[in-house]
């Protein structure tokens, strides 16, 4: 047992109310952000009907963060009320979600190291599963768009991939205009062009790797992706840190003011114990 400290009034408080609204504080700004999120998912899963284009992926984007929204939402509302309302078993579970989050991201990171093989495979299905609806969503397209030009690749292994497609499939009987041909995003560009020629992929699949390879990129996606993480391990261990801190002082913040307040709570027990037998 411990004593009671006389000198500091009957007002004297175990909880920090630096702790305490440094808490609430940190878990409205996440609490912000799943508002955020969770208003993106319902735009692009209502307004863009998002899931026609998307029904080839392995999860659809607008639920993934519609879910991730909802899930962050009632964990930073229990974090909220929790260090407001002083609340143990709030805070209780906000801590214990919050740590399970972290050992869970923790191992999936891990296991990406350690069977790296089978995560190129799921990229690369992943890969030629938006290669097939390519022409269904616009959003898609786009950004398969912005990956073959950023990464200056075409197609997962190779720009025959693009035969995937039902309008770039090269096939005698295709009768699309874009039969044997890839996407404009495919195509080596100069600086010097004003204007994008949307039809220079042409028929660029009946052309042989090094023809081909004099108008457009030939190697696949899948290969430049696993380059450029080889190449910016610093830049993606820096952004799983920037992921890792916050959480971590999440878990900190919320054991202090458990701690306190238990403190607090055995504290107030003591004082009615003693109010009630002033002699004891």
């Amino acid at each position: 047992a411990f004593l009671r400290p006389q000198s500091q009034g009957d007002d004297f408080t175990f909880v920090s109310t630096a702790v305490k609204y440094l808490l609430f504080f940190f878990n409205v700004v996440f609490w912000a952000i799943s508002v955020v999120l969770i208003s993106i998912g319902v735009y692009a899963r209502v307004i863009k009907h998002a899931e026609t284009a998307m029904a080839g992926l392995t999860v659809d984007p607008a639920v993934l963060l519609m879910v991730v929204g909802v899930l962050m939402f009632l964990l930073t509302f229990c974090g909220c009320v929790g260090s407001l309302r002083e609340n143990i078993c709030l805070l209780q579970t906000f801590c214990i979600c919050l740590t399970i989050i972290f050992l869970l991201q923790l191992l999936a990171g891990v296991l990406g190291f350690v069977f790296s093989d089978k995560a190129r495979n799921k990229v690369s299905q992943l890969i030629n599963k938006a290669i097939v609806h390519y022409r269904q969503d616009i959003d898609l397209q786009n950004l398969i768009d912005f990956g073959q030009k950023e990464f200056a690749c075409c197609g997962g292994v190779a720009y025959t991939d693009w035969s995937r497609n039902m309008y770039f499939n090269c096939t005698p009987d295709n009768p699309s205009n874009e039969r044997c041909s890839v996407p404009y995003s495919c195509c080596l560009r100069s600086k010097k062009e004003a204007v994008i020629n949307t039809m220079c992929g042409q028929g660029m699949q009946e052309l042989d790797y090094l023809k081909a390879g004099v108008h457009i990129h030939t190697n696949g996606c899948i290969d430049k992706l696993v380059n450029w993480i080889h190449s910016n391990m610093f830049l993606l261990g820096g952004v799983a840190l920037g992921l890792a801190i916050p959480q971590l002082v999440g878990i900190f913040l919320s054991q202090v003011l458990i701690k306190q307040i238990k403190d607090q709570i055995e504290l107030l027990t003591y004082s009615l114990q003693h109010r009630s037998d002033p002699l004891g």
